[in-house]
């Protein structure tokens, strides 16, 4: 496949360019600053565009199966998020490029929490609400968007940090998924498997869905 990845550089981001090519597909990056260092392996093809621009999505968009987007803003600037959002959104609209997101877990229904979801939940940290309420706005203008994208959203478990590849967790779509001992969490390379997985094989059109252990 021809997958081209926005936010290539992030945590999220390289794990999925990663993936990707470990699976043989052709992966595009794409870099709003062609100068910084960005380390990426040889075999990605770089180009500069901008999710905020909706004629730079669509020009990088022509031609792939798949657009990913795993673009955080940094602290202070949550607000860019749904600004990229409504670009990708733009750029994508009637192209028939597929558009998978990386988002947040705040949205995500908390188990037994009679529609709570887990940004409302007590004691939900203060330092990455901001991030966490940016997601949320960022799902709502995918739920918003016209029938003419065809887009699927994947929010992470709670807990997501670096680790290792086991290819083993479960899915699910609303709800946040927790073990046996009431955690939440997956690793982020685990994500990306999930991501490509429903990149390679779509069961969520114009749907969200989670991942976590």
């Amino acid at each position: 496949m021809r997958i081209t990845v926005f936010g290539a550089t992030g945590n999220v981001g390289r794990r999925v360019v990663a993936e990707a090519l470990s699976r043989g597909h052709h992966v595009t990056a794409v870099v709003r600053d062609p100068a910084k260092p960005h380390d990426l392996p040889s075999a990605v093809t770089l180009v500069v565009g901008d999710a905020r621009a909706p004629e730079d999505v669509a020009r990088i968009a022509a031609g792939q199966d798949a657009v990913v987007t795993a673009t955080r803003p940094a602290p202070g600037s949550e607000h860019e998020l749904a600004i990229a959002t409504k670009g990708l959104l733009a750029g994508i609209a009637g192209t028939g490029v597929r558009l998978l997101a990386v988002g947040g877990a705040g949205s995500l229904l908390v188990p037994g929490g009679g529609g709570t979801t887990l940004v409302e939940s007590p004691g939900f940290p203060d330092a990455i609400r901001p991030i966490a309420l940016a997601c949320g706005e960022q799902l709502d203008l995918y739920r918003a968007a016209g029938p003419d994208t065809d887009w699927t959203y994947l929010s992470p478990a709670a807990l997501l940090e670096p680790g290792v590849r086991t290819g083993r967790f479960r899915t699910g779509r609303d709800e946040l998924l927790v073990d046996a001992d009431g955690t939440s969490a997956i690793s982020m390379e685990d994500l990306a498997v999930a991501l490509l997985d429903e990149t390679e094989r779509p069961a969520h059109h114009r749907s969200r869905f989670t991942a976590a252990y």
